[in-house]
């Protein structure tokens, strides 16, 4: 299956290699990552129908988890210890990219599910965590959530005013989450709470079961119709402490390594709008005629179409490069895991290696995620002129696209916030604008 979009990289099975020779530049994707995107293709056609008329209807497909559960997507990345297929970031990202041509609502259940649930996980639990929860949510028993966005607290997840305090052998939490992807479902979630004697943020794993949870649907969304938000509330919540994830004080950093994955999940589905736009365009273009011609022979939509194909390609290698970055990261730190007992007193500052794995694989996602985001919104608007007035109505799919592109621009990090990250991170820390 050769796609040629591998630039600098070599896939071989659950690996990621940089080649700094460009002779050895590989252009093809592995027979194993062949395999199993065609069946994430096959998937996809299968469901395209049934997810058009749950958008139009506004409510939840509930054909995702079976039809993904049985290809093993649900659990892409994730260790075949634990139930997942162990591929690596790469193979998952352009597992992404072709879900996202069906819209960034089938995406986004994938992002909260694994980019910014499962990864959290396997990245951050302990042993008996993940065994108790990783393989339901490959198997599809149950689906992931992160709840972590709050009414005050958007891009500055610092403000969050969710409390918690710990009395004995449980932690009470108070608070409340808005926009979580899959919350109205979903029947494990991360979530974080301030301390509120300290003001030090943790981090905890939640159960739909647990006394004092309830969640809400929030409704009149313009777009991302087929996946479900929630507000979350925290009523004095009783949470177990073995469910404490990670060590006490370090939300934050969990947060923050999770919104690496979930940036590249939104970039990687970008990527797949641009796609299903262009195709679109390409074919309406040529059947459509006016003033005596096909549409495809005027210059002016000659120039979206090309403007499309463009930003498609300049988005693939950024998302390319920021999911082998994302590999660096996650094989250093299993290396750590391996040899370390008290793994997570290693992932800190004084840790040169692991900073600036972490440094680039963030700053990757985060350019990433910011021009993909920006070029799918560009694609879908220009998609919707090339069709004039059949492009102004829901059952077009570039009407979708234009409703659903919009968000992606906003969760993950604004893109406004963004744009300052990747400025001071080429000026420093000395020139950070917010």
């Amino acid at each position: 299956m050769p796609i040629g979009w591998l630039l600098y990289l070599h896939v071989t099975g659950n690996s990621v290699q940089h080649y700094s020779n460009l002779a050895q530049m590989n252009f093809d994707v592995s027979k194993e990552q062949s395999r199993f995107l065609q069946k994430v293709e096959a998937a996809c056609k299968s469901i395209r129908d049934y997810e058009e008329k749950c958008y139009l209807e506004e409510r939840l497909n509930d054909r995702i988890v079976p039809v993904f559960g049985k290809i093993g997507m649900l659990g892409c990345p994730i260790s075949t210890k634990y139930g997942g297929l162990g591929y690596d970031m790469l193979t998952y990202a352009l597992a992404i990219e072709r879900i996202g041509e069906e819209g960034a609502s089938l995406r986004t259940f994938f992002s909260a599910h694994t980019s910014i649930g499962q990864l959290v996980l396997q990245g951050w639990a302990d042993e008996e965590q993940k065994k108790r929860h990783l393989p339901d949510t490959t198997s599809g028993k149950s689906a992931m959530a992160f709840a972590l966005t709050e009414p005050a607290a958007g891009s500055d997840p610092a403000s969050m005013t969710t409390r918690f305090e710990r009395k004995g052998d449980i932690y009470v939490l108070k608070g409340k989450k808005h926009w979580i992807g899959n919350g109205t479902f979903a029947g494990v979630m991360t979530t974080f709470a301030k301390d509120a004697a300290s003001g030090k943020i943790s981090a905890f794993i939640i159960e739909r079961h647990m006394s004092g949870l309830g969640s809400e649907e929030m409704k009149n969304k313009i777009g991302l119709l087929t996946v479900k938000n929630a507000e979350v509330y925290f009523d004095n919540c009783i949470v177990p402490k073995e469910n404490l994830l990670g060590k006490e004080g370090q939300g934050l950093n969990i947060a923050y390594s999770a919104l690496i994955d979930g940036r590249l999940s939104v970039a990687a589905g970008a990527v797949g709008i641009m796609k299903d736009c262009l195709n679109e365009c390409a074919a309406h273009a040529k059947a459509r005629e006016q003033h005596g011609s096909p549409l495809a022979k005027k210059q002016l939509i000659q120039e979206h179409i090309a403007r499309i194909a463009v930003n498609i390609v300049s988005s693939r290698w950024l998302v390319y490069r920021a999911a082998a970055a994302r590999q660096r990261l996650h094989e250093y730190v299993e290396s750590i895991k391996q040899e370390e007992r008290e793994w997570l007193s290693k992932l800190g500052r004084n840790n040169r290696e692991y900073s600036a794995l972490r440094n680039e694989a963030d700053s990757l996602a985060a350019m990433a995620k910011f021009h993909a985001t920006n070029c799918a919104f560009e694609a879908a608007n220009r998609s919707v002129q090339v069709f004039g007035s059949f492009g102004y109505r829901k059952t077009a799919r570039v009407a979708r696209h234009f409703l659903d592109s919009r968000a992606t621009t906003i969760y993950e990090g604004a893109n406004e916030v963004l744009e300052l990250k990747i400025a001071s991170q080429v000026l420093g820390d000395g020139y950070r604008a917010y």
